[in-house]
């Protein structure tokens, strides 16, 4: 099997005006919770959801996807022999999974997600 990319996240410095806009923009539904991550649905049979989000202090807004992987320790590693940096360890999002990034050598990030069994992408 390879590895789909099954989310996308919004950083932006402004959360609320990230979420105004993408969901404006494009006609996605994004749904507040109380943390403040917005989830948005694209009203569509295709492509994947994603999460807009205000970017936490001192650090910069972003785009990135999230690939899901069997084993994030390997691919951190793999990312790292081939040039990449690690930007986050791997962490449990609730009973979903883990999630770990990983920049690549130009310094985009890239999210890597592991999703528990039962979870389904």
């Amino acid at each position: 099997m390879g590895n789909p990319v099954v989310h996308f996240e919004i950083g932006g410095a402004d959360g609320a005006r990230s979420r105004r806009f993408y969901g404006e923009l494009f006609d996605w539904s994004v749904e507040t919770e109380s943390h403040g991550y917005g989830v948005v649905s694209t009203g569509s049979g295709a492509g994947i959801g994603g999460g807009i989000m205000q970017a936490p202090r001192g650090v910069r807004p972003w785009v990135t996807v999230y690939v899901q992987v069997e084993d994030l320790e390997k691919c951190l590693e793999t990312a790292e022999e081939l040039g990449g940096s690690r930007i986050m360890d791997p962490s449990p999002i609730g009973e979903m999974g883990d999630v770990a990034m990983i920049a690549d050598p130009d310094g985009n990030p890239v999210g890597l997600l592991r999703l528990a069994a039962g979870y389904d992408s």
